[in-house]
């Protein structure tokens, strides 16, 4: 996809593997930490931290990649949760 383009360049630059950091924020509702949750292999750890009025929570967390684009594709099925911001 084109959106991915600068993101693709900028990610085949790193060696891999490589330990990425990925931060998401979603609204703190329904299934959502648990949607952000299911785009990671289940040893991943994730750090977990509602906001000050709790309305949203930040989801991080490191995880070993081996490529540009298994990151994308992590990043592509993050978008497809509602109300989630990449950072």
């Amino acid at each position: 996809m084109k959106e991915y383009e600068s993101l693709k360049l900028q990610l085949e630059a790193l060696e891999y593997p490589h330990v990425y950091f990925f931060k998401f924020i979603v609204p703190n509702k329904n299934d959502n930490v648990a949607k952000v949750s299911a785009l990671y292999d289940t040893t991943t750890e994730l750090k977990i931290k509602k906001s000050a009025n709790g309305k949203f929570v930040s989801v991080s967390n490191k995880q070993v990649m081996l490529s540009a684009v298994d990151i994308i594709e992590i990043y592509k099925k993050a978008s497809e949760i509602e109300g989630l911001i990449a950072l």
